[in-house]
């Protein structure tokens, strides 16, 4: 089993041209992350946070990012988590679990790009919270019916 690693963390507006051994530069301007490889081969590791790539879990003191860190471009193919701060080595995949994880990511992908998304009252496009489950219709917030509400009643 590899040994534990504790990295740091650093809020950047732009990811700095040299990264740091053991150091996670998260920028929210930029929806990235970046750190070098846990494995110590160097290699710059980008994770783009975003609803079908990674997400960022910042608890006030510490960053995780889902889901694992699986580097199957790299020589190295290391494969770890970050919880806490902390790397959790995970298992090695076989080319056959690779080609099905990225299979999988890209129907993810698929189904959200494809996705068509409803106006809401204002023009704007709704998110998927804001859509009324099976109708393809927008659902209307409390301040969405409030504004109308408040227009109704000011324009009689």
């Amino acid at each position: 089993m590899k040994q534990e690693i504790v990295l740091t963390h650093e809020f950047v507006e732009y990811i700095p041209n040299h990264l740091k051994d053991g150091t996670i530069y998260v920028s929210m301007a930029f929806a990235t992350v970046t750190h070098k490889c846990c494995c110590g081969c160097g290699n710059e590791v980008v994770t783009p946070l975003s609803p079908t790539d990674w997400k960022l879990i910042f608890d006030g003191q510490s960053v995780s990012l889902d889901p694992s860190i699986g580097n199957w471009n790299f020589a190295c193919q290391s494969h770890y988590w970050i919880r806490g701060n902390r790397v959790k080595w995970a298992s090695q995949w076989s080319q056959e679990e690779i080609n099905a994880g990225r299979f999988h990511d890209s129907l993810a992908k698929k189904k959200y790009f494809s996705s068509t998304k409803p106006l809401d009252v204002d023009g704007a496009i709704a998110s998927s919270k804001e859509v009324g489950t099976g109708t393809g219709k927008p659902k209307t917030s409390f301040w969405q019916k409030l504004k109308r509400w408040l227009f109704r009643t000011n324009a009689s």
